[in-house]
């Protein structure tokens, strides 16, 4: 093996840095191409590097989505905007004529009364009618319960009446009016015929809390003749409700009219007296115009007095249009006071109520001048007269006296 010269070994001790820089890069430059000579799938990738966004996708998706919501909104607006501004102005959506208004549940309400109430708004726009403020226009209408406007586009207005339910007929001054189950007062219909009977005893002044609780009272009575498929309110032409505690009915009888008086509460039962007793009271007395059952194991007949204030008479156009309508002509007829009879005082065995109470006894020595014998049962019920004296004086009045309904001469 020679030895190295020393101009060789003076160069690999004293050789400069670039030249094995220079070196390295050759080795590695080599050492690639072998690599890539051997195996190309053993060589790494190489990462590309990407520009990352300053928003998160997620979030970058959700402010897209809002910005095409805003966007869609925005043009709905305009959209609703101009299709606002068209309707406001335009005149497809005026009201041309009264025949763009649909009624219905017309019956006993005319056309002329709605016209009233909408006559105003023909040749308005529909947008600017105040619904709200004709359905209560309309349900001041007496006739009216309830009321809807709708409007339709282009230029529709319906309008959907629901009309109250007469109970009855009221005198109310000079004339006759129908009532409802509520008290209100509305006019005859010329449509229809009813066969109720007058109710009395009502103003047209007082308010409808007043009359609220009388037709409450009417409704009670009814329910009960007519219960059990009696159907005794048909036999009634008048009931005065004038004294709630003293409920007082006009008999249609063929024979005669008689007022009875039902007092309070039990109405059927003691209305059953009437007419368990009515052939054989005709029999007996010679005038029969009022029984009193108000009171336990007695019963007064004649017990009212003449000479009480009359209702107004009706007027001849009143009483006809009364007559149409379905008002029995008897209850029409103006009475004429007549001559006092002779009270005449039954004992019967309790029908209402067990026991009288000592009120009700105080109360009918005050309609006679001797009290009467009381009969109990297993005797025929005898009539004891009671006699009045040649100069006749009405006697001291009751706590709650029973208004008197004259009567004119007995058949």
């Amino acid at each position: 093996m020679g030895r190295k010269g020393s101009s060789a070994i003076q160069e690999e001790l004293y050789s400069t840095p670039d030249e094995t820089a220079r070196e390295d890069i050759d080795d590695a430059r080599l050492l690639d191409l072998d690599a890539e000579k051997e195996s190309p799938f053993l060589r790494a990738q190489k990462r590309v590097p990407a520009r990352r966004s300053p928003l998160p996708k997620k979030t970058a998706a959700r402010v897209v989505w809002a910005f095409a919501v805003i966007v869609a909104a925005a043009l709905a607006a305009i959209a609703v905007s101009a299709f606002y501004r068209y309707g406001e102005h335009s005149w497809r959506f005026r009201l041309n004529s009264s025949e763009d208004i649909e009624m219905s549940g017309l019956t006993n309400v005319t056309r002329a009364q709605i016209m009233e109430a909408m006559g105003g708004d023909i040749g308005r726009n529909i947008f600017y009618i105040p619904l709200d403020q004709r359905q209560k226009q309309l349900e001041q209408i007496p006739w009216v319960e309830s009321a809807s406007v709708m409007r339709f586009t282009p230029n529709r207005i319906r309008i959907e009446i629901h009309e109250r339910t007469p109970v009855a007929f009221a005198r109310v001054g000079s004339k006759i009016m129908l009532v409802d189950a509520g008290g209100v007062l509305m006019e005859l219909s010329s449509r229809k015929r009813y066969s109720f009977p007058v109710v009395i005893g009502m103003s047209s002044g007082e308010p409808l809390s007043t009359r609220a609780p009388r037709m409450k009272i009417y409704n009670e009575l009814i329910r009960q003749l007519d219960s059990g498929g009696a159907h005794y309110s048909q036999d009634l032409s008048e009931v005065d409700l004038s004294d709630p505690e003293d409920v007082k009915v006009l008999t249609n009888d063929p024979d005669g009219a008689v007022l009875v008086h039902l007092g309070s509460g039990t109405y059927l039962e003691r209305f059953k007296i009437y007419v368990t007793h009515l052939r054989e009271w005709r029999q007996q007395f010679q005038r029969l115009e009022s029984v009193d059952l108000r009171y336990d194991r007695q019963i007064i007949v004649n017990p009212d007095l003449p000479g009480a204030a009359h209702q107004p008479a009706v007027s001849l156009a009143a009483a006809k249009a009364a007559i149409s309508a379905g008002v029995k002509p008897a209850v029409l007829v103006q009475r004429a006071p007549s001559k006092p009879s002779a009270q005449r005082v039954v004992a019967i065995k309790p029908a209402v109520s067990k026991a009288a109470p000592a009120k009700h006894a105080a109360r009918v020595s005050h309609w006679q001048k001797k009290p009467a014998a009381t009969v109990h049962a297993k005797h025929k019920p005898p009539v004891t007269n009671a006699a009045l004296t040649s100069r006749w004086k009405p006697a001291a009045a009751p706590k709650k006296p029973s208004p008197a309904i004259s009567k004119g001469p007995s058949r």
